[in-house]
C-alpha cells in the first residue's frame, strides 16, 4: 500500500477516438463533415442511437436516444445504419500506428488503445510523451483520414491516462501528474471517473465521500469494508494515487450474440432460424480462441401490451452438458431445446456459450463433440471463412437469414 502520490515520469498514453463512428462516416462520405450525424444498428425511427456526431451532439443529440425523439432536437439529423468493417479498418489502422512505439499496445475497445513505455526501447523512453501524443494525432489525420480526430491522455497509471483522455473533448492533449492531480480532481464529478456509476457513487455517499478529491483523501480500510467490501477497495486507494493496479489480463469466460427480431409476432421456424445464425457466431468466436465450452445458454424478450403501454418481460434458460463441445450444430442443437420453453412471441433472442476453456487433448470422450472428423471438418469450414469472409460456408437452415447483421463491436476487441 502507498499513501504517497506517484511522482515517477508518466508512461502511460491513452487514445480515445472522438465520436469514433459517426467520424468515420464523416471521413468516408465527405459531404457529411460538419454535419450532426447519429449512427444506428437499424434504420427506424424508434432505433437506438449508439453514437452520435460532436455536431448532433452540440444540439442535445444522446447516446441511448431513439432516433425519432432525436430528430426533434435537431431536425438536420443525418441516421445512418452501423458499417462494422469501416470501424474495424480503423481499428487496425489505429493499432498499427500505436505499435510503432512500443510492443506493449492494448486496444481495450474498437476505439480506445493504451501504449505502455515502461518497458519500451531506451531511446523511446527518452522521448518525450507529450511529443509522441501529438505525433499519433498528425499520423491519423496523415495515414488514416483528415477528418479523424482523438483525445490523449498521459499519466502514470491507465485509469488516470483514460482520465486525462477524457479532459478536453474533442481532440485534446492533457497530462495527469503528481503535481496537478489535486487540481484536475477538483474539476470532476464522482461519475466523471470511470468505473464509478450511480451505484458505487451512492455507496460513497453514504460514507460522506461525494467529490473525487474526498474519494482521494478517503482512507483504504474505509474503501475496503464498507463503500466496495472487497480488495477492490484497497485497488481503488491505490488507482487514484497513480500506482498501476489494471495492468493484467482475464481469461475469456463466456461468448455469445443476440439479436433484435426484425418483426413482432414472427413464426417460431423464423425465429429459430435467426437463433441458428447466432449459434454459428457465438461457435465461431468460442473455436477463434482456441477454445471449448462446456454450457449454453439462452435468453429472450417478449412484450405485451397491458393496455397502458408496451412491458416487456425476460426468459432465459441454461444447460451444462456432461462434455465440451465446439462445433455449431453441437451448440444449436443444445440451444434449440432449450428455446422450447421460450414465449411464444418474443421480440429479442441471444445465446451465449459459457465455461470456456482450452481442450484436453489428453482425455477421449466417447460421446463428445470432439470427434476427428468433426475437428476435421469444421476447421476446414473456419479457415474458409476466415480467407474469403464471414458465412461463405453455413448451413442451409439460415439461408434467408442475411438481414441479422453484426452490430457495432463494443467492449472486447479479441475477435477482431
Amino acid at each position: 500500500m502507498r499513501n504517497d502520490y506517484n511522482a515517477a515520469r508518466p508512461t502511460v498514453i491513452h487514445i480515445d477516438l472522438n465520436s469514433c463512428f459517426a467520424t468515420v462516416e464523416q471521413q468516408a462520405r465527405p459531404r457529411l463533415r460538419g454535419r450532426p450525424v447519429a449512427i444506428v444498428n437499424r434504420r427506424t425511427d424508434t432505433t437506438m442511437i449508439v453514437t452520435a456526431s460532436y455536431e448532433a451532439k452540440a444540439m442535445g443529440v444522446k447516446l441511448g436516444m431513439r432516433l425519432k425523439d432525436a430528430k426533434k432536437l435537431c431536425p438536420d439529423l443525418i441516421g445512418l445504419e452501423s458499417d462494422p468493417p469501416k470501424y474495424r479498418y480503423v481499428y487496425h489502422q489505429l493499432m498499427r500506428i500505436m505499435q510503432d512505439y512500443s510492443a506493449h499496445v492494448r486496444m481495450k475497445s474498437i476505439d480506445e488503445g493504451v501504449i505502455d513505455f515502461s518497458d519500451s526501447t531506451l531511446a523511446m523512453q527518452n522521448r518525450d510523451l507529450v511529443d509522441i501524443g501529438w505525433e499519433i494525432k498528425r499520423r491519423l489525420w496523415n495515414e488514416v483520414g483528415c477528418a479523424m480526430n482523438c483525445n490523449v491522455g498521459i499519466a502514470t497509471n491507465r485509469f488516470l491516462a483514460k482520465t486525462a483522455a477524457s479532459l478536453h473533448k474533442p481532440n485534446g492533449l492533457d497530462v495527469i501528474t503528481a503535481d496537478n492531480l489535486r487540481k484536475v480532481f477538483g474539476t470532476l464529478e464522482l461519475t466523471d471517473l470511470t468505473g464509478i456509476a450511480e451505484q458505487f457513487e451512492k455507496r460513497l455517499n453514504g460514507v460522506g465521500i461525494f467529490t473525487p478529491l474526498q474519494f482521494l483523501d478517503a482512507d483504504p480500510v474505509l474503501l475496503q469494508k464498507m463503500v466496495f467490501k472487497s480488495i477492490v477497495g484497497l485497488e481503488w486507494h491505490q488507482r487514484l494515487r497513480g500506482w498501476e493496479v489494471d495492468k493484467r489480463d482475464f481469461p475469456i469466460r463466456t461468448a455469445g450474440r443476440q439479436y433484435v427480431l426484425d418483426g413482432y409476432k414472427m413464426p417460431r421456424a423464423e425465429v429459430l432460424k435467426r437463433l441458428h445464425h447466432l449459434c454459428e457466431e457465438t461457435g465461431a468466436k468460442v473455436r477463434s480462441q482456441g477454445l471449448v465450452a462446456r454450457g449454453v445458454s439462452v435468453h429472450a424478450r417478449s412484450y405485451s401490451d397491458t393496455g397502458r403501454g408496451w412491458r416487456g418481460s425476460y426468459w432465459h434458460a441454461r444447460h451444462m452438458a456432461a462434455v465440451p463441445f465446439f462445433s455449431n450444430q453441437a451448440i444449436f442443437e443444445q440451444a434449440k431445446k432449450l428455446f422450447e420453453g421460450a414465449p411464444v412471441f418474443v421480440k429479442e433472442i441471444g445465446v451465449s456459450c459459457y465455461e470456456l476453456s482450452e481442450p484436453d487433448e489428453s482425455q477421449l470422450h466417447l460421446f463428445g463433440d470432439d470427434l476427428a472428423r468433426d475437428k476435421s471438418l469444421t476447421n476446414a469450414v473456419d479457415q474458409i471463412n476466415s480467407r474469403y469472409g464471414k458465412r461463405v460456408i453455413h448451413s442451409a437452415d439460415t439461408l434467408t437469414t442475411r438481414m441479422v447483421k453484426e452490430k457495432i463491436p463494443f467492449g472486447s476487441t479479441r475477435y477482431l
